[in-house]
């Protein structure tokens, strides 16, 4: 993540740059990677799709290098819980000057902006998703970048599931490598392996409030 504020507006201007969408540090999810069933609490790495993962968490900026990775979790893990205990997620608590770009799957905060769910036919509702939708896109052609160039990362690590962090980790520094050395691969998006838990995130009445001043102030 940018370590001072010289950074943070390169960031932002890049992300500002796509839609219009002010302030943003980075956009936030997590993707799965398949492993071999483990030897112990085999049940926990079982994901809503039916098969073995680790539910990995990546932050990427508007040029698709990857910021930040948690890659410790097992698959049956939502993601808004590996968020919240991210270290990630304390710095933002303490008050770094910015905000991530997730979808539904996260509780709105101040520092982390989601998709209102029911627009109700608000245009400035409207345009705020559109514009965050626009944007957070990054993050899943992200995913789309580093899975085609690294195929283990698509159809599985025939490892341990601690091993399979590990390569998970080294795959994304290399990814990131490759991006500042040229070696694009096109920006394309995979098919989502996540699936929003909208409903069950509770409801955080300054992340909503500072919400609709967003939508209302910038992106109307």
């Amino acid at each position: 993540m940018p370590v001072n504020d010289a950074e943070r507006r390169i960031k932002k201007k890049e992300f500002y740059s796509i839609a219009g969408f002010p302030n943003v540090l980075g956009c936030i999810d997590c993707t799965h990677v398949r492993i071999r069933a483990p030897t112990h609490n085999e049940a926990d790495f079982v994901n809503r799709k039916g098969f073995h993962s680790v539910n990995i968490q990546m932050v990427c900026d508007a040029r698709l290098i990857i910021m930040d990775v948690v890659a410790k979790w097992p698959g049956n893990v939502q993601d808004s819980r590996i968020f919240r205990e991210s270290r990630l997620c304390a710095v933002l608590e303490n008050g770094m000057d910015g905000v991530l770009l997730g979808d539904s799957g996260y509780a709105c905060k101040k520092y982390l902006m989601t998709p209102y769910l029911n627009t109700n036919q608000i245009l400035n509702d409207f345009r705020f998703n559109r514009s965050l939708c626009k944007t957070r896109v990054i993050i899943e052609q992200t995913f789309g970048v580093l899975k085609r160039r690294f195929a283990v990362m698509s159809y599985g690590i025939r490892t341990s599931e601690m091993k399979a962090c590990r390569t998970t980790m080294a795959c994304a520094i290399l990814h990131n490598i490759g991006i500042k050395l040229g070696d694009s691969f096109g920006r394309f998006v995979v098919e989502s392996d996540n699936h929003p838990d909208a409903p069950n995130q509770p409801v955080d009445v300054a992340g909503n409030a500072f919400r609709d001043f967003v939508s209302t102030t910038y992106v109307s």
